[in-house]
């Protein structure tokens, strides 16, 4: 237990952080769950438009120290030799 004024209030923004943090992360999965279902669906231009919306919310998660930018930069790049690979 936080014993000193500084500890207690290094408590209380790890709190607030990891909050925002989880929110960022969970925000991204679900727009990469989006471009899954429409992938799996073989629509194409419904994987395109939620491409659109996935990459960027994963480089702007990792940005922020959320996620690890070489995990995210390999997520967007699976996701988009995937939808790529639809054109086929």
């Amino acid at each position: 237990m936080a014993n000193t004024k500084s500890a207690k209030k290094a408590t209380r923004q790890t709190a607030r952080r990891t909050e925002v943090n989880k929110s960022r992360v969970s925000s991204a999965r679900t727009a990469v769950r989006k471009l899954e279902d429409a992938i799996a669906a073989g629509d194409k231009s419904a994987a395109d438009a939620a491409f659109k919306a996935a990459a960027p919310l994963l480089v702007r998660t990792s940005q922020k120290g959320s996620m690890h930018k070489k995990t995210a930069s390999r997520k967007v790049s699976r996701l988009n030799a995937r939808v790529k690979a639809m054109a086929n």
